[in-house]
């Protein structure tokens, strides 16, 4: 019993469900990025550079003569350069985004609440006091 115990005090830590709901969203954020660089940012570039399609961009490595990366993959060995270049806008989008978010939130532990005020002096009757009473000790 001590092992499924000590197991239970592990997997109930905040640092681990925070660990899995941080994956779960990454993969989910993951999936949303992925949509957005296919569906929306690649037909923008493709559409800038003439109606080029990045996906179907590759080089036959074993003399193949499909017009699209499906074929030419079941055909033999392909350099896909295109779908790499996807993958790497993929990538910088994200890490775009993961930066902005870090540095917002470094932004606001930076904006931490201020110090609480100083206690106010006391007043001079009690000054008066704490002088006569380390006079006296002096002595």
């Amino acid at each position: 019993m001590g092992f499924m115990s000590e197991f239970k005090e592990f997997a109930v830590k905040g640092n681990v469900i925070d660990l899995a709901v941080g994956v779960i969203i990454g993969g989910a954020f993951g999936k949303i990025v992925d949509s957005m660089v296919g569906d929306v940012i690649m037909p923008v570039i493709s559409t800038l550079f003439g109606g080029l399609d990045f996906s179907n961009y590759f080089i036959p490595l074993a003399g193949q003569t499909a017009q699209t990366l499906a074929e030419a993959k079941k055909a033999g060995a392909v350099f896909a350069y295109g779908s790499f270049l996807t993958v790497a806008i993929n990538f910088l989008i994200l890490a775009f985004i993961i930066f902005l978010m870090v540095k917002q939130i470094n932004r606001l532990k930076r904006q931490a609440p201020a110090a609480a005020p100083a206690p106010a002096a006391p007043p001079e009757d009690i000054v008066l006091l704490r002088e006569i009473r380390d006079a006296l000790k002096q002595k």
